[in-house]
């Protein structure tokens, strides 16, 4: 299974069955990124795409283990490189 670097993206443009590593927070918002921290969204982490609801917001991820909801309004603020797996 091999990686393959991208561009920086936000998490928001991933699609339902993707994964992307977190390496960063756009939104320069200390209250916006002591969540997102205390949540267990830390530097490295992979994140998939679960669920996207019909209307876009929320959108479920898995991370660490365990599912999340998030506002899209936030995963249009979380940096990310998609990973790429080659079977």
């Amino acid at each position: 299974m091999e990686k393959e670097q991208n561009d920086i993206i936000t998490l928001a443009r991933l699609k339902v069955g993707e994964k992307g590593r977190l390496i960063g927070f756009g939104r320069e918002n200390k209250a916006f990124r002591r969540r997102l921290l205390d949540m267990g969204l830390t530097k490295g982490v992979l994140i998939e795409i679960k669920q996207i609801s019909p209307l876009g917001d929320p959108v479920s991820v898995v991370l660490r283990g365990y599912q999340l909801c998030l506002r899209k309004e936030d995963t249009e603020n979380i940096e990310v490189i998609r990973e790429v797996n080659h079977d």
